[in-house]
């Protein structure tokens, strides 16, 4: 056994050393891409819709997949506005949940522009429900 300590090298390789470079920059191109993604779903949102939620939510899935910045700084967000983040958490999951957000999104947007007398969703949920058990 010897007490000799050895100074590991950077890299045991050239092949190591191309193999690192090409995952950087597989890496910076994934980050580009998501970027872009996340700037067309904006670019597309005023459009007719919900165009530019689901291209935000992809880019976002790209992004937040490559940076560990992304990561930190949507960690950050999300325990300043855990409301705001939950539906988006749930879009990003490995299975996600897009009926449920929508529905969600549908009551949301209810409860803010009508009266509750006027409100349908609710109601509209209770009958199908009914309807399914009788059937």
């Amino acid at each position: 056994m010897s007490l000799v300590l050895t100074m590991p090298r950077a890299f045991t390789s050239a092949d190591d050393a191309a193999r690192a470079f090409v995952v950087r920059v597989k890496r910076w191109a994934l980050i580009g891409l998501g970027a872009a993604i996340i700037l067309l779903g904006i670019a597309i949102a005023p459009l007719p819709g919900p165009g530019g939620l689901p291209v935000i939510v992809v880019g976002l899935m790209v992004l937040l997949r490559n940076s560990f910045w992304a990561k930190r700084q949507f960690v950050r967000f999300q325990r300043a506005h855990p409301r705001t983040v939950f539906p988006i958490r749930r879009l990003l999951r490995r299975e996600p949940e897009v009926f449920p957000v929508f529905w969600q999104g549908i009551l949301r947007t209810e409860r803010v522009l009508l009266t509750r007398e006027r409100r349908f969703a609710r109601k509209l949920r209770r009958r199908f429900r009914k309807a399914r058990v009788q059937a």
